[in-house]
C-alpha cells in the first residue's frame, strides 16, 4: 500500500473515532488527545510498516513521540480540570460543525506530517550535520513550548482570573505557539537530506502549521478571547502594546 494512502487511513480513522467519542459524549476531552496521539501512532505505523529501523528513523520517531506525548498529556490534563473547551461551545452539539472540525484536524495532521511520512518511507540512513541542526531547532522549540505551558498552568493555579505576563510570557503573548512552530521547522530541516524532486513540496508542513497558528486556529482565537475578557484592563492594554504577539522579543518601552 502507498505510504500516503496508509497515512491517510490511519489519520482519518483515528479522527473519526475521536469524533464519535466526542460527539456521542458531548465532551471535549478527546479533541486534543487524539490530535497529539495521531502524530505518534502514525510514526509508529510507518516505522513498523517499512521495517527498516534505521537510527535516523528512530530519532525522528522519538522527536515526534516526545512532542506528541507531552502535548496530548498536558492538554488532556488541562481539559480534565476545566471540563470544556470554549472554542467548541457553538459546534459541540452540531454533527456537521463538530464533524467539520475533526475533518479539518485530520487534514492538518496529514499536511504537517508530510516530511515525516516521506522520511520514514525512505532508505536514508546517515546522520549528518543537517539532521543535527534540525534536532537542535526541534529541541529549542520543545523546551520553549513545554516551559511556556508549565509557566501558564502554574500561574493560573494562583491567578485564575488574571492574564499571564511573567516568564516567557513577558516576551511573547504566545510563546508556546512559537515553540510549536520551531518543533516542526526543526523536523522539516531534519528530513531535508532525504528530499529530492517533488518531495521538496513537503516544505508546506512548517508553512502550514505557522499559518494555522498565526492566522486561523491559534493566535486569532486566543487574542479575541483575551480581548473580550481583559479588554478593559489597563494593565492588559499596556501588556499588549509592549509585548510581541509571537516571536519572543524584549518588551517595548512605552
Amino acid at each position: 500500500m502507498n505510504e500516503f494512502l496508509l497515512s491517510a487511513i490511519v489519520i482519518f480513522g483515528l479522527q473519526i473515532l475521536g469524533f464519535i467519542l466526542g460527539y456521542s459524549g458531548k465532551t471535549d476531552k478527546f479533541t486534543d488527545l487524539f490530535y497529539g496521539m495521531t502524530f505518534v501512532l502514525l510514526s509508529y505505523v510507518l516505522l513498523i510498516r517499512n521495517n527498516t529501523f534505521y537510527f535516523v528513523h528512530l530519532i525522528l520517531v522519538l522527536m515526534i513521540s516526545i512532542w506528541g506525548y507531552r502535548l496530548a498529556g498536558y492538554l488532556f490534563y488541562r481539559i480534565s480540570k476545566i471540563k470544556k473547551d470554549t472554542r467548541f461551545d457553538e459546534m459541540r452539539k452540531s454533527f456537521i460543525k463538530f464533524g467539520g472540525f475533526w475533518f479539518f484536524q485530520a487534514i492538518a495532521v496529514f499536511v504537517i506530517m508530510l516530511p515525516s511520512i516521506i522520511f520514514l518511507s525512505s532508505s536514508y540512513n546517515t546522520l549528518n550535520y543537517i539532521n543535527i541542526i534540525g534536532i537542535l531547532i526541534w529541541l529549542k522549540g520543545f523546551l520553549i513550548e513545554g516551559i511556556a505551558d508549565f509557566q501558564k498552568d502554574k500561574f493560573k493555579q494562583k491567578n485564575k482570573d488574571k492574564f499571564i505576563n511573567v516568564g516567557l510570557w513577558k516576551y511573547s503573548r504566545h510563546p508556546n505557539y512559537f515553540g510549536e512552530m520551531l518543533c516542526w521547522i526543526g523536523i522539516f530541516i531534519y528530513v531535508i537530506p532525504a528530499l529530492s524532486g517533488w518531495t521538496w513540496l513537503s516544505v508546506i508542513s512548517p508553512l502550514f502549521i505557522t499559518f494555522l497558528l498565526l492566522f486561523v486556529s491559534g493566535i486569532p482565537l486566543l487574542e479575541k478571547k483575551a480581548d473580550e475578557r481583559y479588554g478593559e484592563d489597563k494593565e492588559y492594554i499596556s501588556y499588549k502594546k509592549r509585548t510581541s504577539v509571537f516571536i519572543p522579543l524584549p518588551p517595548k518601552q512605552i
